[in-house]
């Protein structure tokens, strides 16, 4: 009788009869016999069937791509397998049939993958995606745990803004209008002040009318809170975690890494510690002559650069079209679509990038940093750095004001390679009075919020946090171009689906 098992168990069973259950993820015959490839959420193994056998041979040719099976034979190390091994099949049933499955080995645009997202993330790079985003999350919580921290489930539905009033999602509560959460914060400095040490951890909503490559209208954030803290502990904290996240990414799935095209070797500079530079430095940076310079070097290579992709468009263009076999066609066609995909996304870069240079020269005192600024200041460190002290006019009114009166204790911290912010935190105005004037300049009623004043009232304590994006930080871990592969079912300005 054979044994039961996975495809990623299959090195304990070699030599022996096993079954598993998965889906057809690729076909190829030649005379008698025919070649399968199988994943089943494990791993991915080939099957071979041989017209030796007439039923197993019969199935295995009438197995459409993404059909689910049921299938039995021995297994035998292959090291030109995936995997490493192979299944002789002995037996196999289809249990589901997949005839014309919509994403084939051709090469498709975005607009019609997002639009079948719920197949697309059967594919070998949306899994291991999901897979780097799992070791994240897990990641994530195991710092807490370690750290002491407790979590704290924060609403989803809330009666004023977190941050800017302006990108809030309205929502009828029994006749009431509220809000979807933008931040889980404002509560946990209350469960801070019970428990010292909190974190939440769920989806959060800015109706923010943006179509960035950073940008999703719901999104995943990790929010610490911490009492008896100022803004030196609350960086400390966010460095030992996104430290944490990189270790326990390279050491789970560098071959995931490897499989999305992320060059591993980038992240393993990521340890402690990061550099710090303060809002101001940022700013004489951007406007720094030699940043122009070097901006305006990368640009004209990048020009360089997609000339020598235009011009190899030809060849490939050639090679479609003198393919004899199927498989060459797709290959081929594969190429081109990447290609020519590639080159539109270098093409819009390079169009925008002058007026980066422009707006990074003009940068003015007071502004917040905008995301081409980041992308400059980031590109600029092999590390993630800390960019502090802000002005108070740019920032949230919970921000602890500095003793210069225009700055408050916060911080981003950017990803390199151009990724951006991944966190953002800070102190919190532990002050009632300085508190309460700071909400009447951002055009806040005290009154709204009294439960939250309470919190200085009682018992106050200085204290701090910040919120890290997963889909953002896992953007930048996997290398990705846009934030929409870094979620299963994107929420975008132009997109809701399904």
């Amino acid at each position: 009788m054979s044994n039961e098992t996975v495809i990623g168990q299959l090195a304990a069973f070699e030599g022996r009869e096993v079954s598993l259950k998965g889906w057809v993820c690729g076909r190829r015959s030649g005379g008698k016999i025919v070649f399968l490839l199988v994943r089943d959420g494990t791993g991915v193994c080939q099957c071979v069937a041989e017209a030796t056998r007439p039923d197993v041979f019969g199935a295995a040719g009438a197995a459409a791509l993404e059909s689910s099976v049921e299938l039995s034979g021995i297994v035998r190390a292959d090291t030109r397998s995936a995997g490493g091994y192979e299944i002789a099949l002995t037996a196999m049933r289809i249990i589901g049939a997949a005839d014309d499955y919509p994403i084939t080995r051709k090469a498709h645009g975005v607009d019609f993958l997002m639009s079948n997202r719920h197949l697309w993330l059967r594919s070998s790079r949306q899994t291991a995606i999901l897979r780097i985003r799992h070791t994240i999350i897990r990641a994530c919580r195991t710092f807490f745990d370690e750290q002491g921290f407790t979590l704290v489930d924060t609403p989803i539905l809330t009666p004023g803004a977190g941050e800017d009033a302006q990108t809030l999602f309205p929502v009828d509560f029994y006749g009431d209008r509220v809000f979807l959460s933008q931040t889980g914060q404002l509560y946990l400095e209350s469960a801070c002040m019970a428990l010292r040490k909190v974190y939440c951890f769920g989806p959060t909503f800015r109706a923010e009318k943006s179509k960035t490559r950073r940008h999703l209208s719901e999104f995943w954030m990790i929010e610490p809170e911490i009492a008896f803290a100022g803004l030196p502990e609350v960086m400390e904290l966010a460095e030992g975690l996104v430290t944490a996240i990189v270790r326990a990414v390279l050491a789970s799935n560098e071959a995931d890494l490897r499989a999305v095209g992320r060059d591993p070797e980038p992240l393993r500079r990521v340890e402690p510690p990061f550099d710090r530079i303060t809002y101001t430095e940022a700013g004489e940076m951007l406007r720094r002559p030699a940043t122009a310079e070097k901006m305006e070097a990368e640009l004209a290579g990048d020009r360089q650069k997609l000339q020598a992709m235009i011009d190899e468009l030809p060849a490939i263009e050639k090679e479609l079209r003198e393919a004899k076999k199927e498989a060459q066609k797709d290959r081929a066609q594969e190429r081109l679509h990447d290609l020519r995909e590639n080159i539109r996304e270098l093409e819009a870069d390079i169009a925008v990038r002058p007026e980066h240079i422009r707006l990074a020269q003009s940068f003015q005192w007071g502004k917040d940093l905008g995301g081409s600024d980041e992308t400059i200041i980031s590109r600029s460190f092999e590390k993630p750095v800390f960019v502090t002290h802000y002005p108070r006019e740019a920032k949230a009114f919970y921000m602890k004001a500095a003793p210069d009166g225009r700055t408050v204790f916060n911080m981003d911290l950017l990803a390199p390679e151009g990724y951006g912010e991944i966190i953002g935190g800070s102190q919190r105005e532990d002050n009632l009075d300085a508190l309460i004037g700071r909400m009447k300049e951002c055009g806040l009623d005290p009154a709204a919020y009294n439960w939250y004043l309470d919190l200085r009232r009682y018992g106050s304590v200085p204290h701090g946090g910040f919120g890290l994006g997963i889909e953002r930080t896992l953007c930048w871990i996997c290398g990705l171009k846009h934030v929409r592969e870094a979620i299963p079912f994107a929420r975008m300005m132009s997109r809701m689906d399904m």
